[in-house]
């Protein structure tokens, strides 16, 4: 296990390392406007939800390594209290890459990179029409974490609206993730996508809690077939299942043990016990 000493990395060195360890980030895509109404788009990867009554979401802008000055959003979101947060999938993600460039502060990102202004109704901010998530938000709350360049500034918003495109919503009228496509930062130049070899579901324990590892019978903890993800699958039940006959398979520990693991990563927990039992 490599060990590394904070003091012995420069801002810059310790953003690459953070920034390629902690991922998926999701991206908000933040629409401000200055005293003068100018707008400003940019994205920020130091960016998620933290409660739902009231729906908070929080987003930091760093302040730049380069000369510790802040950014333009941050100095907006100081100003008016209010911003836009919209979400980046895959169809926008080259136009969000573009808007992210540093430019002056008079300069329109919307029109930079190629995006429509459309009018929030609670806040005096423009939404991103191509964006397939658009929250208006107002800021309640500003917590400077440092002066110096790579220091953080916790931009708390409470979301007053939330703007969703139609066309991401299934049968059941859920957000289909694969529809949505929301694309993540990762380190460096690197992003990650929404895809069906991307995602995967894991179920809950099939009560308020499972059995837990402690009690797995010792053939099946100590096996050298299982995993500790097969191992928590077996022990998300809330008790081990009763067999539904008498009659036992043929087959050794081993080959059990084996036969449990196919139908494991098939998802099926109770016929994987059906089979140990």
């Amino acid at each position: 296990m490599k060990e590394i000493e904070i003091d012995s990395l420069n801002s810059q060195e310790l953003y690459n390392l953070l920034t390629s360890t902690i991922t998926p980030r999701p991206i908000a895509f933040v629409s401000t406007k200055d005293s003068s109404g100018q707008d400003n788009l940019s994205p920020f990867s130091f960016f998620n939800v933290f409660s739902v009554t009231p729906p908070v979401v929080v987003f930091s802008p760093v302040n730049r390594i380069s000369d510790d000055s802040k950014k333009d959003t941050l100095k907006n979101v100081i100003n008016s209290k209010e911003c836009v947060i919209a979400l980046a999938n895959t169809k926008i993600v080259q136009q969000v890459s573009l808007a992210s460039g540093n430019y002056d502060s008079n300069i329109d990102e919307f029109k930079k990179a190629g995006f429509t202004k459309k009018k929030a109704t609670l806040i005096d901010v423009n939404l991103i029409n191509e964006a397939p998530v658009n929250f208006e938000c107002k800021v309640t709350q500003i917590v400077e974490l440092g002066s110096k360049g790579g220091a953080g500034n916790l931009v708390i918003c409470e979301i007053l609206k939330i703007h969703i495109d139609e066309n991401v919503f299934d049968h059941d009228n859920k957000i289909d993730p694969l529809k949505l496509d929301i694309v993540s930062r990762l380190g460096l130049s690197w992003y990650g996508r929404t895809s069906v070899d991307s995602i995967f579901k894991i179920a809950k324990p099939m009560s308020s809690f499972g059995i837990g590892f402690d009690n797995l019978p010792n053939e099946i903890i100590e096996s050298k077939v299982f995993t500790g993800h097969d191992l928590a699958m077996l022990a998300s039940v809330d008790s081990i299942p009763a067999k539904k006959n008498k009659e036992s398979l043929t087959l050794k520990t081993e080959e059990k043990h084996i036969l449990a693991k196919k139908i494991l990563k098939q998802g099926k927990i109770k016929e994987a016990w059906e089979i140990l039992i």
